[in-house]
């Protein structure tokens, strides 16, 4: 069979270089459809209760999208008329911008002194710097320690301010929106029919080009406003916060390392493939062969609209490496071929090494295949979405490497090849006759030695930072711990309580029980370390407190001034706290994710104990926003990890028995492919390297790849013990010790070469993204690189010793 095979790729192989130059065309034609999505939402898992409460709270409230410009003067007073010159230039500058709706500043928004204000006919809306031109001294007494405004406009420091820019909403695309959500929250009930299903698909592809439009645009604004900033340089530091600026610095940072680590990679693979090969033929068309599976691969993506996101950026980096591996392997095969017979013709060459390579190299596909697909059952939606963009991508590497590449090779004129490195072949031979000298020794001390690595993983915890994603000396990083030190916290949380309406006076737009329940729940939020901002009605009742001498205002007084006041004025000041119809009220809270210490899941635990304590049911109250989401990703990575290890473990066990027919051997080949992943999650843990939704991927693709080795290893070792046997007349017994010594030198020779180049290379690219910007990819790829080194050493050490002592004293059939 696989010489009919081997056979028929090399007679077809104008016909197979045709097709993939069809379908190369077709990919570049699609290169321009591909996109990278680096949104917060892409980390995010959407068809769960708590994303679609957001979403529903969403609606009631409808907080504006808004980007926050911090400005911290450094060579004069932030209460200063250098100060409030330059607000006032980068606003009108800012106001420019199609799409911005509104710039509020300290200078824009209306300054209450006492509250005969409210009742003296005054118009409140020109109490503004705008209007009044205050003094540095006056603004200064009407602006620090403002119970609104503190955190949001100015830090309480008085050290620096800040501009919000609030852009307008698309009608069409909120119109999409709402509908998508309403359908949505039939999963709240258990109701979700197939019609249901339909009308959203629908809805999402409709919204989905407003959408891309949008990004497309705030892009252009985030580079606008950069360079509107950038005319206070030299005077001032700005800087940007919001989520679509994170997005931006995010897709950025992915873009960069594309490119960089990309071709950076390329350029150490083919240094290193020149120096051990030391010839440019097994320079050139290993490299092209992992760039057209590179390009094929992005041209789908981009035709089937399959972005990539935080967590699968590095496919790029990880394709290369694997159709490589396999390209070592063949290319091995196919230099030891020419060496013994160099008198084969070019064809013969190739099918003799198919005829070697064909059956082992499309197995340790399929098995790398395993460890990406077991992702889809990770119950985490990013992590789900690379583990099927990674399929893809194993399919278009498994078909260029084992029918372009030995078509294209065709092409070459068979060439006498160079010998290997004798030392490395002295290595191997060393480690050969060690593991059969010495077989329970060595298996002692690997199991000894991965059962402290192991140990490890007793230290593995999942608390992160976002803001921690980024390297300290990044802009991104600057940016967004100035905003969550100085301006009150970066990521989200909105606490919904359910007011009690019937006990509600109708002529009363807030009553006092409602109002004393707030104030208790937001005393309670304050109490916190990591909390930094907190918004509710709570600060519209203490500044009518301060306005009325430090005494309480009655709910009639309040009621009052609440009607009394411009609409627009009330939408800046409570308009996104309170619904009267939907009788709900909200808490903004922003939480200081640069806390030390922070545990997230302890503060929400905490929090809300803290509530109920002071007198709030807990059926009236729920926690929405993006840190309620992302603490629920982090809270679903160790069941997760467990459980895409668990499915690995299986169906690799499977596939292993499968392929070699024998339990025994599956076992001994599943044994040091175990120990690889036990051995890297206890370096995490040691560590101390959190688990995020980029580490948890780790276990699962190491595996994935290193099992590669072991089944060339156990192919080539398998091989031995046969022809060994073979070599004998029948009912001449073979001496075990002989048997496990020819095993062992076919699976040390060429294969072992190849398994020590593929882990060399691999782990080569892999570390550099050690000088990424992005620390999710530095761990990545540095423990991607580790577990590799890991994975040979079991292959060469524990493997061949188990295979030595249980597999070669029984002869095969």
């Amino acid at each position: 069979m696989k010489n009919k095979m081997a056979q028929w790729i090399v007679g077809a192989r104008w016909a197979v270089m045709g097709v993939f130059a069809v379908a190369l065309a077709l990919a570049i034609s699609q290169l321009s459809k591909f996109k990278i999505d680096a949104s917060a939402d892409t980390l995010l898992v959407k068809d769960n209760a708590l994303y679609i409460k957001s979403q529903l709270a969403n609606q009631v409230f409808a907080p504006d999208e808004f980007i926050l410009l911090a400005y911290e003067p450094t060579d004069h007073a932030l209460f200063s008329n250098q100060t409030f010159e330059d607000l006032q230039r980068l606003s009108q500058e800012i106001k420019k911008l199609e799409r911005v709706g509104a710039v509020t500043s300290i200078l824009t928004v209306p300054l209450i002194q006492d509250k005969s204000v409210l009742t003296s006919g005054t118009q409140v809306s020109n109490l503004t710097w705008e209007s009044q031109r205050y003094s540095p001294v006056q603004m200064k007494s009407l602006i620090a320690g403002h119970p609104i405004f503190t955190d949001l406009l100015v830090n309480k420091k008085n050290t620096a301010t800040a501009i919000q820019i609030v852009f307008k909403d698309n009608p069409a695309l909120r119109e999409l929106e709402t509908q998508i959500t309403d359908i949505q929250a039939n999963l709240l009930n258990g109701e979700f029919s197939d019609k249901q299903q339909q009308q959203l698909a629908q809805l999402e592809q409709q919204a989905e080009p407003i959408r891309e439009q949008l990004n497309q645009q705030r892009q252009q604004e985030i580079e606008q406003l950069s360079t509107i900033a950038a005319q206070v340089d030299g005077r001032a530091n700005t800087y940007m916060g919001g989520s679509y600026v994170v997005g931006q610095h995010l897709i950025d940072i992915i873009k960069s390392d594309l490119q960089t680590f990309g071709s950076a990679i390329a350029g150490v693979i083919a240094l290193l493939l020149l120096v051990l090969y030391r010839t440019v033929r097994w320079v050139v068309f290993p490299l092209a062969a992992c760039a057209i599976s590179v390009v094929l691969t992005m041209g789908l993506f981009g035709f089937l609209d399959l972005r990539t996101t935080v967590i699968s950026a590095n496919f790029v980096a990880l394709q290369l490496i694997l159709t490589l591996a396999v390209m070592i392997h063949l290319i091995g095969a196919y230099r030891e071929i020419s060496r013994d017979d160099p008198a084969l013709d070019k064809h013969q060459r190739i099918v003799a090494t198919l005829n070697d390579k064909l059956a082992p190299c499309f197995f340790a596909t399929l098995t790398t295949s395993v460890g990406f697909g077991a992702l889809i059952f990770s119950g985490l939606q990013p992590v789900m979405v690379f583990g099927y963009m990674m399929l893809i991508a194993m399919v278009i590497t498994m078909l260029v490497s084992l029918l372009l590449f030995p078509a294209v090779l065709s092409l070459l004129r068979a060439r006498e090849e160079t010998s290997e490195y004798q030392f490395v072949t002295r290595f191997f031979d060393a480690m050969r006759r060690l593991n059969l000298k010495r077989p329970v020794t060595i298996s002692v001390v690997m199991l000894a030695l991965f059962a402290g690595l192991a140990a490890g993983i007793t230290r593995l915890n999942v608390e992160n930072s976002f803001i921690d994603y980024f390297a300290k000396d990044t802009r991104v990083y600057q940016e967004l711990a100035f905003i969550d030190k100085q301006f009150g916290g970066s990521t989200p949380l909105d606490i919904i309580l359910q007011t009690d309406a019937s006990s509600q006076d109708d002529q009363l737009v807030l009553d006092a029980s409602s109002v004393n329940q707030l104030q208790l729940v937001q005393a309670a939020v304050n109490a916190f370390d990591a909390t930094g901002s907190v918004t509710s009605i709570v600060n519209f009742t203490q500044l009518a407190r301060q306005l009325n001498d430090n005494r309480p205002l009655t709910e009639y007084e309040l009621t009052t001034i609440y009607h009394l006041l411009d609409k627009k004025v009330v939408n800046q000041l409570i308009g996104s706290y309170f619904s009267a119809s939907d009788e709900q009220m909200r808490i903004a809270v922003r939480i200081q994710d640069t806390t030390a210490g922070l545990d997230r899941a302890q503060f929400l635990e905490d929090l809300k104990q803290d509530i109920e304590t002071v007198g709030m049911s807990a059926d009236k109250v729920s926690f929405t926003g993006l840190f309620v989401l992302y603490q629920d990703i982090l809270s679903r990575l160790f069941d997760s990890q467990i459980k895409t290890l668990g499915i690995v473990y299986v169906v690799l066990g499977l596939v292993l028995l499968a392929i070699f027919r024998s339990l025994k051997i599956a076992l001994i080949a599943l044994l040091p492919n175990i120990l690889t992943t036990l051995g890297i999650l206890g370096i995490i843990g040691w560590l101390g390297i959190p688990l995020d939704i980029m580490t948890i991927t780790i276990a699962a693709i190491a595996m994935g790849i290193a099992v590669d080795d072991t089944i060339h290893f156990l192919h080539a070792y398998l091989k031995g013990m046969r022809s060994d046997n073979e070599s004998h007349a029948p009912g001449n017994d073979v001496n075990n010790s002989s048997l496990a010594e020819r095993a062992g030198r076919l699976a040390f020779g060429h294969t072992g070469l190849a398994i020590l180049f593929t882990t060399f290379i691999i782990a080569s690219g892999f570390s550099l993204f050690g000088f990424s910007d992005f620390i999710p990819s530095v761990n990545f790829g540095l423990l991607t690189a580790t577990a590799m080194i890991i994975a040979l050493v079991t292959d060469i050490t524990l493997l061949p010793a188990l295979l030595n002592k249980f597999v070669a004293k029984s002869k095969p059939e």
